[in-house]
């Protein structure tokens, strides 16, 4: 069976998934509203699966596919992110989160930029952040509104430290290429 979404609409409904769900984890961040936010970060990544497939596996594949490959994803981790600093009650760590996982990204790019394979390593890479995020939002839907507070605030801090260990070891990584490939 043949189905006629377009990978780029794909990537664009993640948006929509992600937007959701951080727009729950702003307005409700606790009870069972959390187990729809877990839900949404996974329907979130299964876009983000499923564009490429569809593009590569699909031959569907667009001139613009690499920009709707990736505008997309940023734009959905910084929605979850900061949605997570409002939800924990420190918004200033939202945010230094969601930078510190957009910059992961532009390293990664930094690197293919150089002719170097493009490194998604961790410690915090994007499908470890939303995994972070789901098994937290989860765990907080049974608590109480104090503990689901903290273990949200716990979670900013992994992603937004977790993000900043990656930005290093990626940047380390491209550093000891461009080093043993000879650049000056």
């Amino acid at each position: 069976m043949r189905v006629g979404i377009a990978p780029n609409a794909i990537s664009v409904v993640s948006v929509v998934f992600a937007g959701a769900g951080a727009a729950v984890l702003v307005r409700w961040p606790n009870g069972l509203a959390l187990l729809g936010v877990a839900a949404c970060v996974q329907l979130r990544l299964l876009c983000n699966m499923l564009d490429g497939m569809v593009a590569i596996e699909g031959g569907r594949r667009t001139p613009t596919g690499g920009l709707y490959n990736e505008v997309p994803d940023r734009l959905a981790d910084s929605a979850l992110i900061v949605a997570l600093g409002y939800a924990c009650g420190v918004e200033w760590l939202g945010w230094a989160g969601a930078l510190a996982a957009a910059l992961t990204a532009y390293i990664r790019a930094l690197g293919g930029s150089f002719g170097l394979a493009q490194d998604f390593r961790g410690p915090m890479a994007k499908p470890h952040r939303m995994f972070v995020l789901t098994l937290a939002c989860l765990g907080a839907a049974w608590c109480e509104p104090e503990l689901a507070r903290k273990l949200l605030l716990g979670t900013a801090w992994v992603i937004a430290v977790g993000s900043v260990l990656t930005c290093g070891t990626r940047t380390w990584a491209i550093a000891r290429a461009l080093h043993a490939r000879g650049d000056a």
